[in-house]
């Protein structure tokens, strides 16, 4: 039972409103986004309180807290534009008991924030009986989702099993039937393509030819003809041979349904996994083939007999941090033996790797070890002006009006803020995969160690930029100290140390013409090389 509220004009009320599709589905009255709208609204008005905002997350699960409005809605706590949440019962804040556990015992009492749930009868602006059972209704609401999870899982297995299609897309050659749910056929249009890929596989072209002269002759590729392309990029109408050697190997194509070969890893999660092909779900003549299986038989034969060229993955001290200045995307490493040194690693753009015929980027590559010591003597030779109270004086006068104003540094450790929640998001998914056994210790430990690193990083600047804004002053020596500490560091060690590198840079790029150009996640350390490079 709510309580009047005694003080209405100390509150500024947000309502809180989320229908799922699982909801709509339903067709309850008491579920409706008007149903909910009405019953918040009548209890804002006979407490007389002061309506901010409403949020409305429809057709959005409850299992996930990554909702448009309820991440505005946080947004605006943090911003103390609010102070008071309503929502209509319990599982609309969400279902998943761990992650409103979380806002109901953390979050919203850090931020003095009250919750009233109506239906529940929960107010955490008092002292009630109700409000010690909380924790046991949102488990309640945390089974109800997995239960309602499990039998949607189990309706899709069935339908599987009888070779229904229940994706989204057909694959590339059929398109779903006009009339007939469940049920694909070959799509006349773009099949002569895969007939034809079938075709110069049987003679001995690799996927990568194929996808090479898919390319020259200008045939769109599946992004394109199913307008699925949302971001231009320099490969963008290029084949792929990925794709091609998918496609050979799909057994869809000689009129096998097979689903099931990715499965989400619970039911709280949209990560998924793929599934060993002993646990796919094909079920044989389901629909017209495309290819003769004698014909996709001795393509599997050619494709076992190819011998994989793949390397082992290299580790090195700048891995994520170096980009091809030309295209925008993450360089490539590959292995060279050099009579001098030995089994040397280099730098080389990926882009022009997999495109040279089409003049794609240009030829431009480093060594790993060289492009470490330009990095590291860069970063020594701006540590040192930096540290250098007379230089910086008069580096800081010259480039004071370019500095960032307080609200862009506001805006970087909210982004910054942002970034190191989805880190921790995954740290928690990639723990949870080890102890359920999808993933193994080299492998979890190897992604452990990146991802801290990222975090530790993002930690780091968060720090250093709350420290500046909180010291508003012009004197940026004086204001800079926790920079300072870093840099001092940074000269003292003897070796490179790989977290303190990501803590201060923030990419790297390698340019045909201007060579080597690096940028730090610091404003003034950007500005200062710009300024005595030019």
């Amino acid at each position: 039972m709510l309580l009047k509220i005694n003080n209405p004009t100390d509150y500024k009320v947000a309502m809180y409103i989320r229908l799922s599709k699982e909801d709509e589905d339903k067709k309850e009255e008491s579920q409706s986004v008007i149903n909910q709208r009405s019953l918040i609204i009548n209890f804002i008005k006979e407490n007389n309180l002061n309506l901010i905002d409403t949020y409305i997350d429809d057709g959005v699960s409850g299992t996930t807290f990554d909702r448009p409005n309820f991440n505005r809605m946080i947004e605006d706590i943090n911003s103390k534009r609010i102070n008071m949440v309503v929502t209509k019962d319990l599982s609309r804040l969400g279902r998943d008991y761990i992650q409103t556990g979380y806002y109901l015992e953390k979050f919203f009492p850090e931020n003095r924030i009250r919750y009233i749930s109506l239906l529940d009868g929960i107010d955490t602006g008092v002292d009630s009986s109700t409000n010690d059972i909380t924790p046991f209704k949102a488990i309640m609401n945390d089974m109800y989702a997995k239960d309602i999870s499990k039998k949607i899982t189990s309706v899709k297995r069935d339908k599987q099993r009888k070779g229904l299609f229940i994706g989204g897309k057909p694959a590339y050659g059929y398109k779903m039937h006009p009339t007939e749910k469940n049920k694909i056929i070959i799509d006349e249009e773009v099949a002569p393509n895969v007939r034809r890929a079938f075709k110069l596989a049987l003679e001995g072209y690799s996927g990568r030819k194929i996808a090479g002269i898919f390319t020259d002759e200008n045939i769109p590729t599946p992004g394109q003809y199913a307008n699925a392309i949302y971001r231009v990029t320099p490969t963008t109408h290029f084949w792929k041979s990925e794709f091609i050697h998918t496609m050979l190997r799909n057994e869809v194509y000689i009129g096998n349904m097979v689903q099931g070969r990715k499965r989400k890893v619970n039911y709280k999660s949209k990560k998924e996994i793929t599934m060993p092909k002993e646990q796919w779900v094909i079920v044989p003549n389901t629909h017209e083939p495309i290819i003769d299986k004698k014909d996709f038989y001795d393509v599997q034969m050619l494709l076992d007999k190819r011998k994989p060229t793949r390397t082992r993955t290299h580790e090195y001290l700048l891995k994520g941090l170096v980009y091809c200045h030309e295209c925008g995307y993450l360089m490539g490493v590959g292995n060279r033996h050099l009579a001098s040194v030995g089994d040397t690693l280099y730098f080389r753009c990926r882009t022009h790797i997999r495109n040279t015929k089409y003049s794609k980027c240009s030829c431009h590559s480093m060594r790993e070890d060289l492009l470490n010591n330009i990095v590291i003597d860069t970063i020594r030779e701006i540590c040192k002006k930096y540290l250098d109270k007379d230089k910086m004086k008069k580096a800081y006068k010259e480039v004071k009006d370019n500095n960032d104003s307080m609200m862009n540094k506001k805006t970087r450790i909210k982004e910054l803020i942002s970034k190191l929640s989805i880190i921790n998001s995954n740290l928690d998914k990639v723990y949870n995969d080890r102890l359920s056994g999808l993933l193994d210790e080299k492998d979890f430990e190897r992604i452990y160690k990146m991802k801290k690193i990222e975090r530790d990083s993002l930690q780091n600047e968060i720090d250093l930029l709350t420290n500046i804004s909180n010291n508003n002053q012009t004197n940026l020596v004086d204001e800079d100290e926790e920079l300072k500490k870093l840099l001092k560091k940074f000269l003292n060690m003897k070796k490179p140390d790989k977290l303190l590198v990501f803590t201060l840079i923030d990419r790297i790029e390698i340019a045909k013409e201007a060579g080597i150009i690096v940028k730090f996640k610091f404003k003034v350390l950007n500005d200062l090389q710009d300024l005595y490079v030019s």
